[in-house]
């Protein structure tokens, strides 16, 4: 279809046509992105094009980690599907090929690692581990995380709005904040729901959270502020389990997963499609003594987790992140959009705060500076005009106030002077409505 564009009058009636449809076939519960939905057919590294051969600027889809369609990770998902895919009962070389790579970017203590297909199912995996291994049923989750959407991961997801269960196991704490002392704080709020499983009976299993907290509205700093929170659980007898479906593979910048800023090891990371740029394939990797545990008091079967066409999508991912140093590039490009945006902030009083590590920032609108009240209506603006400037981002935070910045790792210099250019203008166009 790509190949011959559509007028914009075609487009649009496609477009109207395509939603009808989908809605027919797909149901309600489903949500599109901004005001005008659009319809992409096919994509090339930080671009996204229409089908009306309009390129869009991609600043927001972590799961094209090295970017849409990299030429590698499609050679190498071709190569291997055309030789074999079959599930993980046999033995396969190119299955423990990506295991030993994999895990050879964890710190030491992290031996093990358990394929699945998706995000979801690497957290609910993680679930039962904890669960077995320590045998707790109560959760720690921040107030909007999200986690996934099985069963027992929407109980710990607060971010899709869905109400808890009554007898609910689950004990949500504030986002950690910018504070200094923000350590201090997130710990004591994990102390208070330890202490509050403890009035209720509940043995805690695991303190679960997204290591840069994107659904809360992206939190990275200080450095290390995890930990006073971590050895609290621990002391407890309870588990860390990092969720780094999207601060991993090098998005924090030049490390390689979002719990190393805090020079902590997790006792559970879980990982998602980032880890296949989009491919399902994803996965938990483990403290060895951990497994041997949950292996001899439960079994543990994926049909596909992590068959060797999967395999092959995650050895090539590694291999691109790796030959072309986008962990450096996040770094670098993350430090150079951040000055761009300081530079908005200094103009713009509606950006209270830009938070960041690596390609991975959070700019955060509110009236009247870090105390005023959140700009939900206006961030909401911001993103359906920017859309309409061919630049995708999207909103996160409890009041969706926090426009959210995750762009492909392949993401350059050049790029960042695109998308603040056009903030830019989507800024200015807010701000004059406010002042009519």
């Amino acid at each position: 279809m790509w190949g011959r564009e559509m007028s914009a009058a075609d487009e649009a009636i496609s477009t109207q046509d395509m939603i009808a449809r989908r809605s027919r076939l797909l149901g309600p519960a489903y949500r599109l992105f901004y005001d005008q939905p659009v319809q992409f057919v096919r994509g090339e590294g930080v671009w996204l094009h229409d089908a009306a051969g309009n390129r869009y600027l991609d600043a927001y889809n972590n799961v094209a980690s090295v970017g849409h369609c990299h030429p590698h990770v499609v050679q190498a998902i071709a190569r291997q599907a055309a030789v074999l895919n079959t599930h993980t009962r046999y033995l396969h070389e190119t299955v423990l090929d990506f295991a030993e790579k994999l895990l050879a970017t964890f710190p030491h203590q992290i031996g093990h690692v358990m394929f699945t297909c998706t995000g979801s199912e690497a957290n609910d995996l993680a679930l039962r581990v904890a669960r077995t291994c320590t045998g707790g049923t109560g959760f720690i989750v921040t107030a909007n995380a999200y986690h996934g959407v099985t069963s027992a991961l929407t109980e710990l997801s607060p971010s899709l709005g869905l109400p808890r269960p009554d007898a609910s196991h689950a004990r949500l704490i504030p986002a950690p904040g910018s504070e200094a002392n923000a350590g201090e704080v997130f710990a004591r709020h994990v102390s208070a729901a330890l202490e509050d499983m403890r009035k209720c009976g509940i043995k805690p299993a695991a303190l679960l959270v997204d290591t840069i907290f994107s659904s809360d509205g992206v939190f990275a700093d200080p450095p290390g502020f995890l930990r006073p929170a971590v050895e609290a659980v621990r002391a407890e007898g309870a588990l860390f389990i990092a969720d780094e479906v999207q601060p991993g593979f090098g998005r924090c910048g030049e490390q390689m997963w979002g719990f190393a800023r805090h020079d902590l090891v997790p006792d559970l990371v879980t990982m998602g499609k980032p880890m296949g740029n989009g491919h399902p394939v994803a996965g938990m990797a483990a403290r060895p003594e951990l497994l041997a545990e949950f292996g001899r008091r439960s079994r543990y079967f994926n049909t596909f987790g992590g068959n060797p066409v999967s395999a092959a999508a995650g050895i090539a991912v590694l291999d691109v992140i790796e030959s072309e140093g986008l962990m450096q590039n996040a770094q670098h490009t993350g430090d150079y959009l951040v000055k761009l945006l300081r530079q908005l902030k200094a103009r713009y009083p509606l950006i209270a705060e830009i938070r960041s590590a690596g390609l991975f920032v959070g700019v955060e609108l509110r009236h009247g500076g870090q105390t005023g009240t959140p700009a939900t209506a206006e961030a909401a603006r911001v993103v359906n005009l920017l859309r309409e400037r061919r630049v995708l981002i999207s909103s996160a935070g409890p009041q969706g106030n926090v426009l959210k910045i995750r762009p492909p790792l392949v993401f350059g210099t050049e790029h960042a002077d695109l998308l603040v250019q056009r903030l830019d203008q989507a800024l200015a166009e807010v701000n004059v409505t406010q002042e009519k």
